[in-house]
């Protein structure tokens, strides 16, 4: 009897977990100085600068956090909040609040760390998939994270 109960008691709980958070994470090295590359990505809403999916960024505020408005190439807005900022660590951390990703619960952090003569960068991400498959989100997410780094590392020389 336990055994037959078992399997739909482990289908039923299956069904009300919610799914595991994704995580994407990138690097790059780059061939310049630390406090280069960090001037170069360090300011939020500088990504308009270096991103080449991002038209242009708006700063602005929300309870105190700096929240930036990214226009994108091609069409759409992201509204990302900044959650944690280092600058002697050279890191910080951001949330999606709104966009056309398929994505949510999004949070993540870009970092620069030394490495060797130059810098590492390192482009983090945890989210669930949201109206697509994981790999979908999984691609869109990676997608963005390469095509930065490889801006950043280009701008950085």
């Amino acid at each position: 009897m336990i055994r037959t109960l078992a399997l739909p008691v482990l289908a039923l709980v299956a069904g009300t977990v919610p799914g595991y958070a994704i995580d994407v994470a990138k690097t790059a090295t780059v061939a310049a100085p630390l406090a280069k590359v960090w001037q170069a990505i360090g300011d939020f809403c500088g990504i308009g600068d270096w991103h080449p999916a991002v038209e242009k960024c708006a700063l602005s505020e929300k309870d105190g956090m700096k929240v930036r408005t990214l226009s994108l190439k091609g069409g759409g807005t992201l509204v990302e909040e900044q959650v944690s900022r280092d600058d002697k660590v050279m890191s910080y951390t951001y949330t999606i609040l709104s966009g056309p990703l398929p994505v949510s619960d999004y949070k993540s952090t870009l970092s620069v760390a030394p490495d060797g003569t130059g810098s590492k960068l390192s482009w983090t991400g945890t989210f669930n998939a949201k109206g697509a498959p994981d790999t979908v989100a999984t691609d869109a997410i990676s997608g963005i994270y390469e095509s930065g780094l490889k801006a950043i590392a280009d701008k950085a020389k």
